[in-house]
């Protein structure tokens, strides 16, 4: 299938890094500021008012040469992370779990503990052992398979990471790495930060969800019975290596799930994406190759530069969860893995775009093109039937971004591309919303 043309140019073997372009508008000054790290740091922690982020053109590098050290490897991209001494690079490209030289360079220690699933370990669990100790005997794998799906994502399966490291005697110059989807990922993550007070841990994820979003940035935990994701920790892993050939034994329904990631960044920050997208979802339903690396690649650099700018969701990262407050109330409602994550995510884009229609703050055509595109990617734009107003309430009332009470959202507000972090915003159009989507 035909691809169309990207927003940038495609290279082979090429290095990606991103330069930060947001601005911060004041509605009480009235000014518009390019931000620098440093003026970040100073805005970010306003609770009151309204972070405001406007859409502007990331600037991209890309150097033709190789950025692997042998020049067959097949790494097509390099997002770096920039986190100072602790940045950390996102290796993109098909068959990545073949090349030993890149697992292992990020490898510390002679232990390492492989954690994944049930579902993931007869696919490649063996291809990553092997990865791991490929002419290098001195390394020993352990490995510890957990159950599959997000109702387990839990402190009772977490001990079971831990019961690993401690019966094995891992030490503190130990390697855990994550293989599997954005449960894994979590979970692995969570325990490499509290396990000894930190060990180092890398990064393998197979599904579309966790290569475009969860496994970059360091977002750590697990789930609670009350919230999604309430305990955890920030914690940076060593690299992130994305190999697309395991998308190739993805499930269809795990695949549309992790496109709602991949079109909130389009509705958030990259309006030439979400375009692109928009020509380019049946290619990216038909898994071509070429459309598929392409938007992990646009997401990844759109993701480390937010990353990059908050890593610890002071503000500008917080607009990442567009669409997430409304989405986590529905996975907790309806049960930790009922629906997928990017199932109740496409929900809840659909009704925080609802919503900032109802304030005035985009027009009808961005509405109808958030339904278009999402529907074209055969997710849900409703949330379940068994999802009443009081249990929205009930459980958005303990998101994390509640700050002295208040409920802040990330909603649209003027161009495609363009949103704002606030909890400056008339109450009824939340009710109005609500009551929209809800029987009861």
């Amino acid at each position: 299938m035909a691809v169309a043309s990207s927003p940038s140019s495609l290279h082979s073997h090429s290095k990606t890094s991103v330069t930060p372009r947001h601005s911060f508008s004041s509605p009480s000054r009235g000014f518009v500021k390019i931000l620098s790290r440093s003026d970040f740091c100073a805005v970010g922690r306003v609770r009151a008012g309204t972070l405001r982020f406007h859409a502007n053109p990331i600037k991209v590098s890309a150097s033709a040469a190789p950025v692997m050290d042998k020049p067959d490897s097949r790494v097509s991209t390099v997002v770096d992370v920039d986190l100072g001494t602790r940045s950390y690079p996102i290796y993109i490209g098909p068959g990545l779990l073949d090349e030993p030289d890149l697992l292992q360079r990020h490898v510390h220690g002679k232990r390492v503990l492989v954690v994944t699933n049930t579902t993931i370990e007869p696919l490649y669990l063996d291809k990553v052992t092997k990865a791991l100790t490929h002419g290098n005997e001195s390394i020993s794998v352990e490995s510890v398979i957990l159950p599959d799906g997000e109702q387990y994502k839990n402190m009772e399966t977490l001990m079971k990471v831990f019961d690993k490291a401690i019966e094995t005697r891992l030490d503190r110059r130990c390697t855990f790495v994550a293989l599997g989807g954005g449960v894994i990922g979590d979970m692995c993550g969570f325990a490499a930060a509290a396990f000894l007070r930190g060990v180092n841990f890398i990064q393998i994820p197979t599904t579309l969800m966790a290569m475009v979003d969860s496994s970059v940035g360091g977002k750590t935990g697990i789930n609670h019975p009350l919230g999604k994701n309430l305990i955890g920790a920030f914690y940076q892993p060593q690299c992130v290596l994305v190999d697309t050939d395991t998308l190739n034994t993805l499930p269809d329904r795990e695949l549309a799930s992790g496109i709602a990631e991949v079109v909130k960044y389009g509705l958030i920050r990259d309006a030439a994406f979400f375009e692109w997208l928009e020509k380019n979802m049946p290619a990216l339903l038909a898994r071509d190759p070429s459309a598929l690396s392409y938007a992990i690649k646009r997401s990844c650099e759109n993701k480390a530069e937010v990353v990059s700018l908050d890593e610890k969701e002071s503000g500008l990262r917080a607009t990442l969860n567009l669409g997430h407050t409304f989405g986590h109330a529905i996975e907790t409602g309806a049960g930790y893995g009922q629906w997928l994550h990017g199932e109740a995510v496409a929900a809840g884009m659909v009704m925080a775009v609802d919503m900032s229609f109802r304030l005035g703050w985009i027009d009808e055509t961005i509405q109808r093109r958030t339904l278009d595109i999402l529907q074209q990617a055969n997710l849900p734009i409703t949330p379940p039937d068994m999802m009443t107003v009081d249990k929205f309430k009930n459980t958005m009332a303990v998101d994390k971004k509640v700050a002295d009470g208040l409920l802040r959202l990330i909603l649209l507000k003027g161009p495609l591309g363009n949103c704002v972090f606030t909890g400056d915003y008339d109450r009824n159009a939340l009710d109005e919303t609500l009551r929209a989507f809800c029987k009861s």
